[in-house]
């Protein structure tokens, strides 16, 4: 299984997409290791498709698009951790409900490990596998053709698979959030699986990292104040903030635990 990234190539990262390109000396000076350790840091970065090694550095790569899985399942970790106990917190034992694709969802899925006699229905298999921990809990999942990377069924399948119940809570993620609070995807299929759990939840719940806000995705796909709650570890850019004041939406700012 791959580890967290540690908090030093956390911060590379941030550096990088910032200002487009990190020196190797420079980020050795900043960080205060040598050089042979940031290179074994970017080649890493490199090798998950999180950033790009060049002569004498490191760039944010070319491709805008998504990138895989197992990379984005150690990005922002323990955000996404945070996000996980948190949402935990909100759902009662005996609960329906319904998990979409994405990173956050499978951790949300894996703190809900205590809780008792939950029935979950998801179109992903890393969200059922995760859910499957817990012995009492039901899942179900979408039939059709899986995706490769995300290990997901989209498409009809999982639009018509949504609509056949009515969840107590539907539980998802985005790409991206735009300034004007756009929900964003990189795959139509993606967003009308998504949009197929919130008609069909009574209650629906946001969980993303503040890394989405401002990520730039091409698909819209609904609206910030469309859900119930939005989880998120840190307090979102003031723009998004006064959105979502406005809205009866609520904000969950989820506390992380300090690193030791």
């Amino acid at each position: 299984m791959e580890t967290a990234l540690s908090t030093r190539q956390s911060e590379i990262i941030s550096l990088v997409r910032s200002n487009g390109f990190a020196s190797v000396d420079s980020l050795s000076e900043q960080f205060a290791v040598t050089t042979q350790t940031i290179r074994r840091d970017i080649n890493r970065l490199s090798e998950l498709g999180l950033l790009r090694r060049v002569h004498g550095g490191v760039e944010v790569p070319a491709n805008r698009g998504n990138i895989t899985y197992k990379a984005r399942k150690i990005l922002n970790f323990e955000a996404k951790n945070a996000i996980g106990n948190s949402v935990a917190e909100y759902i009662d034992d005996g609960a329906t409900l319904a998990f979409s694709i994405g990173t956050t969802p499978e951790i949300v899925a894996e703190a809900l490990d205590t809780h008792e006699g939950l029935k979950i229905f998801t179109n992903n298999m890393n969200v059922a596998i995760a859910a499957l921990r817990n012995t009492s809990s039901e899942v179900t999942i979408a039939g059709g053709r899986l995706r490769h990377g995300d290990l997901d069924v989209l498409g009809s399948s999982a639009e018509g698979f949504f609509k056949n119940y009515k969840f107590d809570v539907g539980i998802f993620g985005v790409a991206g959030v735009d300034s004007d609070g756009t929900l964003l995807d990189f795959n139509e299929d993606e967003a009308t699986a998504r949009q197929s759990i919130l008609a069909n939840c009574r209650q629906s719940f946001l969980v993303l990292d503040h890394s989405k806000f401002g990520r730039l995705a091409h698909v819209r796909a609904g609206f910030l104040t469309d859900v119930s709650k939005i989880f998120c570890e840190e307090t979102p850019p003031a723009s998004i903030l006064s959105i979502i004041e406005k809205s009866s939406a609520e904000l969950v700012i989820c506390k992380q635990e300090p690193t030791l």
